[in-house]
């Protein structure tokens, strides 16, 4: 399973995303943290093997979090779906 790190000048909070590829509403996520100088971490779900996907759906499920993506946590909170007014003001934006 493969994170990739965005540079950030931003580094106070922590902020993971899994996205999938393809996924406009990722990219525009990942776009809108770009643009405020977030640093962040993703991994793109569908890139993943079978056995890692089955992983992160199962851990998803633990923790009750609807697999809409993007899945964005910024250090214990969790936005499911590009909400830029939740993600802006999560951030401190």
């Amino acid at each position: 399973m493969e994170k990739v790190k965005v540079e950030g000048n931003k580094k106070e909070q922590e902020v993971f995303l899994y996205t999938l590829s393809t996924c406009g509403w990722c990219k525009k996520t990942k776009e809108f943290l770009e643009n405020n100088d977030i640093e962040y971490e993703y991994i793109d779900v569908d890139k993943c093997s079978r056995e890692e996907q089955q992983e992160i759906i199962q851990e998803l499920r633990e923790k009750k979090i609807p697999a809409a993506f993007p899945i964005i946590m910024i250090d214990d909170e969790i936005i499911s779906g590009f909400k830029e007014k939740q993600l802006s003001k999560e951030l401190g934006l």
